[in-house]
């Protein structure tokens, strides 16, 4: 076989280097951290709150509701979401007698609050905001120490079954930061600082909660509530 011409190699050599440059260069688009970001201080408008009043989990006939304010973020929120609210939801919500009101409160400290807000809102509108809601806390010490927070939402997404062209054109868009912030600026007018604080009946309970006193105070306010019916 005859040797091939130095100028031919030469020209091989020079096309598998652009080749293998092009690889490594899709792989990093494929790998870099997504640049996906939720604005805050927005000007909400009337239809980022028309018929939206929170997340709702629970019966609407139960005698007392709890709203809660909080930020996927905040490491107390992160506790009281995947230790305290499944005894919760199995005690007082499934058996009618709690139905539960969940508003998001980004703390201006945690970068990824709001996008993670946003990403339970895109489940939200298939169906699915509790499952994401739930795999976000859990995740929580994966996502806050990470730079591609969007990249590990978006995973979850796909975990949870949700249609992920939807929900990428869902967080691309920022449909939902007016919802958020007009939660944000809701807890504010009725004096919530930190989060978790909890609104029963008009009144603000702050600082770390478990579910006996949540039970506990159901009990002292169900037969008030049912009364006032």
């Amino acid at each position: 076989m005859a040797a091939q011409p130095v100028g031919l190699k030469r020209f091989y050599a020079i096309l598998g280097a652009v080749a293998v440059a092009g690889v490594g260069l899709l792989g990093y688009q494929l790998s870099k951290p997504s640049t996906v970001s939720i604005p805050a201080n927005v000007t909400v408008q009337p239809s980022d709150t028309a018929g939206f009043h929170g997340y709702v989990m629970g019966s609407d006939s139960a005698a007392v509701e709890i709203i809660e304010y909080a930020d996927y973020q905040c490491p107390f929120c992160q506790t009281f979401a995947t230790l305290q609210m499944p005894a919760i939801e199995e005690r007082l919500i499934k058996t009618g007698r709690l139905r539960w009101r969940y508003r998001d409160f980004p703390l201006q400290q945690h970068p990824y609050s709001r996008l993670a807000a946003h990403s339970a809102a895109c489940a939200d509108e298939q169906g699915k905001f509790w499952p994401q809601h739930e795999q976000i806390y859990e995740g929580q010490p994966e996502w806050s120490a990470s730079r591609d927070a969007a990249g590990i939402f978006r995973r979850y997404a796909r975990e949870v079954g949700l249609d992920l062209d939807r929900y990428d054109a869902c967080m691309t868009s920022h449909k939902y930061a007016g919802r958020i912030q007009a939660s944000l600026d809701e807890g504010t007018r009725l004096g919530v600082s930190s989060t978790p604080t909890l609104v029963v009946g008009g009144r603000l309970y702050q600082g770390r909660f478990d579910s006996d006193a949540i039970i506990r105070l159901v009990d002292s306010l169900a037969p008030r509530a049912a009364a006032a019916k």
